[in-house]
């Protein structure tokens, strides 16, 4: 715990079982419990998990990056979290910087905190594709200008939440595949909760995960897709599902 806040770490996970193990063991101790939700990986990854203690969840079949971050939120409330930190079982964030994301929002600075890879000079130096790291500024450019932020980017897959902004964020309208986790970001913003970000370093390397440039096409025009309706949303243009509270 932090300031009396129960943190749980969730890994949304996918053929991640050769990097599971080393991901798990660099979690620090102020983690109050680990929980994973495996969406019918194709390697052992479940097994791994039951070795090393994790508390594991299964699709049965393949939902979805969005769809596994669904049930991990689900889960991780359903367990009391107070502080929820989602972190990609893969190695491509380094897990230690979860004190530090865990402790501005038990600290009450921020309703979510992200670790970006584009502040500072981490993400082309730790081996993020050039192609890559100029869609994620130009995307994050242009999403910025409609939805009235500054954030370094919207696209990271490391991210601290408060048991609030998952109980007030209308997750189930999302999309359970990749753009989950930009309309998260956007409806942060739409629903006024202070997001703040600090630098971390990512690591690209042949077992990170990532996707083909076919869905990184199908990724841009759906992050295109939720600024605009961020902006009718805003408008009170028409009613849109993912920019309605949970609690209203």
């Amino acid at each position: 715990m932090i300031n009396n806040k129960k943190i749980v770490v969730v890994l949304p996970a996918y053929n991640a079982a050769k990097t599971l193990e080393r991901t798990y063991r660099e979690i620090p101790q102020e983690v109050d419990e680990v929980i994973l939700v495996d969406d019918a990986s194709q390697d052992n990854t479940v097994e791994v998990a039951s070795r090393l203690g994790i508390k594991t969840f299964t699709h049965k079949s393949n939902q979805g990056y969005g769809a596994n971050q669904k049930t991990c939120y689900k889960e991780a409330l359903r367990l009391g979290a107070d502080i929820v930190v989602m972190l990609h079982p893969d190695y491509q964030y380094n897990p230690r910087l979860i004190t530090a994301m865990s402790s501005l929002v038990a600290e009450d600075i921020y309703d979510v905190v992200i670790g970006s890879r584009i502040l500072g000079t981490g993400a082309l130096k730790g081996g993020m594709p050039l192609y890559k790291y100029i869609a994620n500024r130009v995307l994050t450019f242009l999403e910025n200008i409609m939805v009235g932020q500054k954030l370094s980017e919207y696209h990271t897959g490391y991210r601290a939440f408060s048991r609030k902004v998952l109980e007030t964020l209308p997750l189930k309208e999302n999309s359970d595949d990749f753009v989950f986790d930009n309309q998260m970001l956007v409806q942060a913003i739409f629903f006024g909760f202070r997001i703040g970000e600090i630098t971390c370093p990512a690591l690209y390397h042949k077992d990170a995960s990532s996707i083909n440039f076919l869905r990184s096409i199908k990724y841009g025009l759906g992050v295109l897709l939720t600024g605009l309706q961020f902006i009718l949303a805003k408008a009170k243009i028409t009613t849109i599902a993912i920019f309605r509270s949970n609690t209203a």
